[in-house]
């Protein structure tokens, strides 16, 4: 299906101009007065009539046989206690925290340093094959372009890179072993984010991200829509922007950094009506659907299932969750906030926000590319961001 994600929906957030705060203060785009001085403001709910996700309740856990289909056959009989990723060790450092990129940071050639030097990479991109049944790895490696970037297969891709170099860093490091205050991720970086927390797989974090990755593709191609990036304006404005248009907005990567999305003559709409009210700039991203807006509804409907059967156990680490960043531990949460997520907006400017206020002061960024770290520093200005995206950074130096 064409190039489904050139741009990452928050490498254009990344790009632009913030103002550099100290750690747990907001930053907004300059000439912004009318912006709260408490820190990053709640996102408005959303907007009327938006369809709902449904809930969790009625769905069998794992080890039913009412299984829809093959994958979701798959992760109910891959049930028992879910084997640690990382055995994380005391003292815990509390000043510290794991993060994990989403869509947008592939690029062919991804990960072949590493699966070529280290063992330990290489059988997790192995694993992911035989998982897949096709050569998850070769496509990454080698590619071509226009397929790794289909939602269906970047998903996954992204995942397998990033949980690779977290495996090896944490050989070469093993003070990184040293149990992090917090993870989070950055959308689908959410799955690496629950593996590293002890609380999903990788197993079954592959399988949910493949039928993640295959709902939200055919939900694109059912509810058309796009995405553009609206930089300079404050979330207030941006929420009157959408709701004047009818487009809806879907990531807060940071201040002033936003990106909406819905059918595209609403993000059309909403663009001229950003520039209107004095935006920056607006980019418009070359994408295969409106992700984590309301015309992912089949595809969260489509989650409710996966996500149930799946085994998915209580948290070693707390993971801060992309809808509501705040932190948590609790399997059930996890459940309902893969679910939510897929059609609710990313508040990644508000977790940044709430790990700077915990005393967070050191990021690592374990996946492909920098754009988690690169946002970070732009809001908390003292933080220590390090990136570990191949095989030359992935010994990293604590």
């Amino acid at each position: 299906m064409g190039n489904d994600l050139k741009e990452t929906l928050y490498a254009a957030a990344a790009k632009a101009e913030v103002s550099e705060v100290a750690p747990g203060e907001a930053a907004f785009a300059p000439g912004d007065q009318a912006a709260p001085r408490g820190g990053v403001p709640e996102l408005p709910g959303a907007p009327a009539g938006a369809p709902g996700v449904p809930g969790l309740r009625e769905v069998p856990r794992a080890g039913s046989h009412h299984d829809a289909d093959r994958r979701a056959r798959e992760l109910a009989a891959a049930t028992g206690p879910v084997a640690a990723f990382l055995a994380f060790q005391e003292p815990a450092r509390r000043t510290r925290a794991f993060v994990f990129p989403g869509q947008g940071a592939q690029s062919v050639g991804m990960g072949k340093d590493l699966y070529d030097a280290f063992p330990s990479a290489r059988e997790l991109y192995d694993r992911a094959d035989e998982i897949l049944g096709f050569k998850l790895s070769k496509l990454c490696f080698e590619g071509p372009e226009e397929e790794l970037q289909q939602t269906r297969n970047t998903q996954p891709a992204i995942a397998v890179t990033s949980l690779a170099l977290l495996k090896v860093a944490t050989e070469l490091t093993p003070s990184l072993l040293e149990r992090p205050a917090f993870v989070a991720g950055h959308s689908l970086g959410e799955y690496s984010a629950l593996v590293a927390s002890g609380a999903l797989s990788f197993d079954n974090a592959i399988r949910l991200l493949r039928a993640r990755g295959e709902l939200m593709q055919s939900a694109g191609e059912k509810n058309p829509g796009t995405m553009a990036a609206v930089l300079g304006l404050d979330l207030a404005d941006c929420d009157d922007v959408c709701r004047e248009a009818g487009a809806e907005i879907c990531n807060v990567n940071a201040p002033g950094q936003i990106v909406i999305g819905g059918r595209r003559e609403a993000v059309v709409r909403a663009l001229d009506y950003a520039k209107a009210r004095g935006a920056a700039k607006v980019i418009p991203l070359s994408v295969s659907g409106a992700f984590h807006s309301s015309l992912m509804k089949p595809a969260a409907e489509g989650m409710v299932h996966h996500v149930g059967v799946a085994t998915i156990t209580e948290a070693e680490v707390p993971v801060v969750l992309n809808c509501t960043a705040t932190p948590s531990r609790e399997e059930l949460a996890f459940r309902h906030e893969l679910v939510d997520q897929v059609a609710s907006p990313v508040q990644w400017a508000r977790t940044v926000e709430y790990l700077g206020e915990q005393g967070v002061d050191t990021f690592i960024e374990f996946g492909p590319g920098r754009v988690l770290t690169a946002i970070i520093k732009r809001m908390l200005r003292k933080a220590t961001c390090v990136n570990v995206n191949d095989a030359t950074t992935v010994s990293v130096p604590l």
